[in-house]
């Protein structure tokens, strides 16, 4: 018999879509397979949308006021990896870091590794413990990637120095836990698939209940944002976007003022940027309006496509907000509730912000 948490995963429109976004990898550099589900999933609700050559998907929404600057709001699909570096004699693989994945985060167990003909499993191996470390941090030159196939066999699925991974799909989640009445949501990795989560949800919301933007606005699915923000740049650059709104999480490091409680978080600085100030307090009242609230915070070292976007002088206003996430660039942990209040302040922001 199921139990109260599995039927959670199982009829909570974020977490179904969740689920299934989180089926397929995605470094970053191949996003493809995600681009296809949320294509398909976009031609099921009636959407007509783009791919354009960087890999971002995108739907083109009509505003209420036509002649408004546009809005641009986008989440990323490519998530943290590992790139391997070489291929050892013995068939194991040297590999090096792709976006903000440390191998202490993701611990010895199974990755992906996708090659040019097929893809491999393996598991992540540091060596024994029975050998003196130093008491030193792991770091990626001294994990390998353990394959049990041969140098000629690896070759033949096009597994090479380029070939991405990343944890395999049967540990990431997600699981529902804790209090049943206000549970928690745990996943490798939310970053950025429950972003993506928010955009489609806001689309069927719109459709469903006949509601249209103030403003002309791009709902962008982009690629490559933790290796630069690269689809996003392209994207920005071509369209003259006015206003770029990254709906990205939001990592709590030590010291943060942020809780996990059912509201999300508003970005107001970052590693890039600071965030539009008139922009937040816009994103705040449409919280507010919700029946929610956002928690403001800064950063030292995060960025977002909406700063990387803005460092480059390719759109002229830029906020990000989002669930708020524990243990990020890990086993990520978020407050179920948060999903539906970050939906809903979207709803309200985009059909009342002229």
């Amino acid at each position: 018999m199921p139990t109260h948490t599995q039927s959670l995963v199982a009829d909570h429109p974020a977490l179904t879509l969740f689920g299934e976004l989180l089926s397929v990898p995605a470094p970053s550099g191949y996003e493809g397979a995600i681009a296809a589900l949320l294509r398909n999933r976009l031609d099921a609700w009636g959407y007509a949308h783009e791919t354009d050559s960087a890999g971002n998907v995108i739907v083109r929404l009509a505003g209420v006021q036509p002649d408004a600057p546009l809005l641009c709001l986008a989440a990323h699909t490519d998530e943290i990896g590992f790139v391997v570096s070489h291929v050892e004699a013995d068939g194991a693989l040297r590999v090096m870091r792709s976006g903000g994945l440390y191998p202490w985060k993701h611990g010895e167990g199974p990755v992906e590794v996708l090659g040019d003909h097929g893809s491999i499993t393996g598991v992540l191996s540091m060596g024994s413990t029975h050998t003196a470390t130093g008491g030193k941090p792991i770091d990626w030159p001294d994990v390998r990637v353990l394959t049990g196939l041969t140098p000629a066999q690896l070759a033949a699925a096009g597994i090479r120095p380029g070939s991405v991974g990343a944890p395999a799909r049967a540990v990431c989640g997600p699981i529902v836990f804790g209090d049943p009445a206000d549970p928690l949501v745990g996943a490798w990795t939310f970053d950025d698939r429950m972003g993506v989560v928010a955009l489609l949800r806001l689309l069927e919301t719109l459709q469903r209940e006949r509601l249209r933007p103030q403003r002309p606005t791009l709902v962008a699915f982009t690629t490559g944002e933790e290796v630069g923000g690269l689809g996003a740049k392209v994207l920005a650059h071509r369209e003259r976007i006015d206003t770029f709104i990254a709906i990205d999480g939001c990592p709590m490091p030590p010291g943060s003022p942020l809780v996990l409680d059912s509201r999300p978080g508003v970005w107001v600085k970052d590693r890039a940027a600071l965030y539009d100030p008139a922009l937040v307090r816009d994103l705040c009242a449409a919280a507010e309006g919700a029946g929610t609230a956002l928690q403001p915070v800064a950063y030292e070292q995060a960025a977002s496509d909406a700063s990387l976007v803005y460092a480059v002088g390719s759109a002229a206003r830029i906020a990000c907000f989002g669930h708020v996430r524990e243990n990020s660039h890990g086993y990520e942990v978020a407050r179920l509730a948060v999903f539906d209040n970050v939906l809903k302040t979207l709803v309200q922001f985009v059909t009342t912000w002229g």
